[in-house]
């Protein structure tokens, strides 16, 4: 049973049943025929129906950000702008698939010679639920531009939302089977996985789950691209605008009640403003709203489940335990829901539980460095490499960007993911990318063409 549970309550709210296996070979058959239609359809025929998707979405903006709230807590105003930024991504890929699929002409000895962008076929996304729309059309708004087809296998604990997303392509008039919903329990997943209509897999998740997924993928012989954990640091060096990258950090590190892979989690500030920057950090924080995500108001909203906030709870004690000091928050509410207050650790170092691992909360670990050198060798002291981001003059965060090991930087800003721009990791945060022109290029075959008489 597929059960979600409004974490500001502990409330079971929605009971679904998973798909049979019968369901299952109906959803893929019909994949595999709409694709032999829609790989024959136009870029423009292609980007009328995500403009009308986007244009649906906007329309009802309140009502599906509602059901994240319920499903999994994100704040009211911030689910409404998940729904937004989703319909941003597929006004985006309407705009620009063609372009970035552009043909590329090649210099042979052929008459001419060049590199075409076709479908593969059905295309097999794996969600978490921490963005439950975002990372919908993240996956899905360049796979279908690119005349592929797509099944959605959404976390169990929000089929509300895996619903609410193919009832929006149901309404805008998306052909059977172009986008349809898989409602499994995720060890149901493997044989979809394997199945010969599937041709390629879009995984968002743990680096655990990736690892497994990846596995699978490979023992196919099937593409797939892997968004995973991350541990992201912020250098802080002493000629920053401290005013300003606390307040960006903030925000960095309690969007979705810091449950974001690309958050900022490990604070490396040099030494000379190392305390001033801590008291900023501390003041941010405080100053944050912590309660019902239904509300405008409030800032931070509960943690998903419960085993996701006990397990928070057990890396800041371990950390406090380790020698970390606890400036701000540290205790679990007494109370109803799942909720975990902005917490602040301060001079957290290698090996305790903040540095190492992966804090999915609003805990963020402020640490010292001595100078540029020794923030860049604790920046990259990590099994992760997701993003990062570098508060300094724009010069000397370029430069230094270079030498951070992350898929993404942000200097003098936050980490964001933007529909524009290539997002994805190296190390244990996985491989390929997403959005932007490379995230379209994940899942098409480049497939080369030469065409003769050869020339002397």
């Amino acid at each position: 049973m597929l059960t979600a549970t409004n974490p500001a309550t502990g409330k079971v709210v929605r009971q679904v049943t998973p798909d049979s296996p019968e369901v299952v070979e109906k959803k893929l058959a019909a994949a595999a025929k709409a694709f032999k239609s829609w790989r024959e359809t136009s870029f423009a025929e292609r980007a009328d129906l995500l403009r009308a998707v986007a244009s649906h979405m906007r329309d009802a903006a309140d009502p599906l950000g509602a059901v994240m709230t319920e499903e999994m807590g994100k704040p009211k105003r911030e689910a409404r702008g998940e729904v937004e930024k989703s319909a941003w991504c597929a006004e985006h890929y309407a705009e620009h698939a063609e372009g970035y699929l552009a043909p590329q002409f090649l210099a042979s000895d052929a008459a001419r010679s060049y590199v075409q962008h076709l479908p593969l076929g059905p295309v097999l996304g794996i969600l978490p639920w921490n963005a439950p729309f975002w990372l919908a059309f993240r996956f899905c708004a360049p796979a279908l531009m690119a005349g592929n087809t797509c099944l959605m296998k959404h976390d169990p604990h929000v089929p509300g939302c895996a619903a609410a997303i193919e009832a929006v392509f149901k309404a805008s008039g998306a052909p059977e089977g172009l986008f349809q919903a898989l409602l499994l329990e995720t060890p149901s997943v493997e044989p979809v996985i394997r199945d010969s209509r599937i041709r390629a897999v879009s995984f968002t998740g743990s680096t655990r789950g990736g690892s497994a997924v990846a596995s699978i993928a490979a023992s196919e012989i099937k593409p797939a691209v892997l968004e995973l954990g991350g541990s992201d640091p912020s250098i802080v060096l002493a000629d920053a605008d401290l005013e300003k990258a606390a307040a960006v950090l903030r925000l960095s590190r309690i969007i979705n009640a810091g449950q974001s892979c690309i958050a900022a989690k490990r604070i490396i500030v040099e030494a000379p403003v190392y305390d001033e920057m801590v008291e900023r950090m501390r003041a941010e924080l405080a100053a944050l709203k912590l309660g019902d995500p239904a509300l405008e108001e409030t800032d931070i909203g509960p943690i998903a489940r419960d085993d996701l906030r006990n397990e928070l709870h057990r890396q800041v004690i371990a950390s406090i335990a380790g020698g970390a000091r606890c400036v701000l928050g540290g205790e679990l509410p007494i109370g109803p829901g799942y909720f975990y207050p902005a917490t602040l650790l301060a001079d957290v170092k290698p090996g305790m539980c903040a540095f190492v691992e992966e804090t999915f909360g609003p805990v963020a670990a402020m640490i010292r460095a001595t100078d540029e050198d020794d923030a860049l060798r604790l920046a990259n002291d990590t099994e992760y490499g997701l993003a990062a981001s570098v508060w300094s003059t724009p010069e000397r965060g370029e430069k230094l960007a270079s030498k951070i090991e992350a898929g993404q930087v942000a200097v003098n800003g936050i980490v964001k993911t933007d529909p524009r721009l290539p997002s994805g990791g190296i190390k244990r945060s996985g491989y390929g990318r997403e959005l932007g022109p490379h995230g379209i290029l994940a899942f098409v075959n480049a497939q080369q063409v030469w065409v003769g008489p050869a020339q002397g």
